[in-house]
Order: structure tokens, then sequence, then C-alpha cells
């Protein structure tokens, strides 16, 4: 009976395990909605609550504070694009090949996660960026960064400013999806977040972007 109980209890625990992971992203999805719309001042934990389906206690539980939680909510892009970049292997592609690379996962990602460009913007006006620069987001743009040094230091690329151009890379990959409740009133004739035009939309942001950084005349 004892070795009974004990493989009952011991097939329980992984369930356990996956279903804290389970509460904490749903936790996460709602409390990203709900800054987005609302940002840190403004967002109220009984809607994020509601939101995934739990308690304000658990939220406490698992964040401690309202400020706990957003600080989880900013970090998590930042180690997500981050491990998503590293997984790329940037390195081992020419750096023509690597940036393409980058610049249709950048996007890809972008249209994941349709919440995110209102939220760095809440936290933006809001906040200054207090709880942005926790992120560590230089890693992320340490990735596009070094392509663009690479690819000087090759010949292929012409000599840009690295920091300023990776900012116009990100806008470029960005604004369309970050500023599409405005944008969508442009072309009420197309379904811009559609997967056929996010896929125009990839191409002619890295035609435009190879554009903008190859050396010319060689």
């Amino acid at each position: 009976m004892g070795r009974s109980t004990q493989s009952k209890f011991s097939a329980k625990k992984p369930r356990q395990v996956r279903d804290a992971e389970a509460t904490k992203k749903q936790i996460l999805d709602a409390a990203e909605a709900e800054f987005a719309r609302n940002g840190l001042q403004g967002a109220r934990t009984e809607a994020i609550a509601r939101g995934a389906g739990v308690t304000t206690a658990m939220i406490y539980y698992y964040f401690q504070s309202k400020e706990g939680l957003y600080e989880a909510v900013l970090q998590r892009p930042a180690v997500e694009m981050h491990e998503g970049f590293q997984q790329l292997n940037l390195d081992q592609f020419p750096p023509e090949e690597a940036l393409k690379v980058l610049v249709k996962e950048a996007i890809a990602y972008e249209a994941a996660h349709p919440h995110r460009g209102m939220l760095w913007f809440q936290e933006a006006n809001q906040n200054q960026g207090k709880y942005f620069k926790q992120g560590n987001w230089q890693e992320n743009f340490s990735y596009l960064i070094k392509i663009l040094e690479r690819g000087m230091a090759e010949g292929c690329f012409r000599q840009i400013d690295p920091f300023l151009t990776t900012l116009h890379i990100i806008g470029v990959c960005n604004l369309y999806f970050n500023a599409y409740e405005n944008i969508k009133h442009t072309r009420p004739d197309l379904q811009l977040l559609s997967p056929e035009m996010i896929e125009q939309h990839t191409q002619a942001a890295v035609n435009f972007i190879l554009a903008g950084v190859r050396r010319t005349g060689n």
C-alpha cells in the first residue's frame, strides 16, 4: 500500500507543476492585454483576474504585487526574443542573409503578439521607460547591431551608424502592427492582419531595409 500511495503522489506532482506554469501564463496573457489598454497606473488587478479566470489572491501568490506582475509582463518579450534570436545562429549566415532572417523573425514575432506595441507606448508615456530598462533590451538590439557591423567590416554594407540604423529597422518592422488601429482606416479595403498581407509586409520590409544598407557602386 505504501508503494502504491507513493506512486500516485509521484504521478500527480508533474501535473501540478504544469498547472502552475499554465496558470502563470494565463495571468501574464491577461495582464498584458490590460496593461496595454491602461498602462500600469490605470490597470486593475480585478480585471486581470477576470481575464485570466483566477482570483486576485492567485495573482499576488505568483507575482506579489501589481508592479511585480507588470515587471514580469515587460520582461517576458525581452526573454522570448533573446531566446528566439539566439536559436537562429545568425553568425552562420553572411551579413545580408542574417539580416533577412532576423527581420523576418522580428515581424513574425510582432504579428503573433498584437498587444506589445501599446504596452511599450504606455510604458514610455506613464513611466518614461523605468520598467522597460530592466528588461535588458540591449542584448536584443545587439543582434542587429552586430550584423550591421559585420556587414560594414566585410564591405557588403555601406558605412552607417549601427545604433540609429537599428532603430530605423525596428520602426520599419513594428509600425505596421503598433499603429494598426489607425492605419487600418487609411485602407479599409485591405485586411492588413491577414497572413497574405503580413507576408507582403515582410517581403517589402526586407527589400526596403536591404536597399538602405547595401553598399552600392561595387
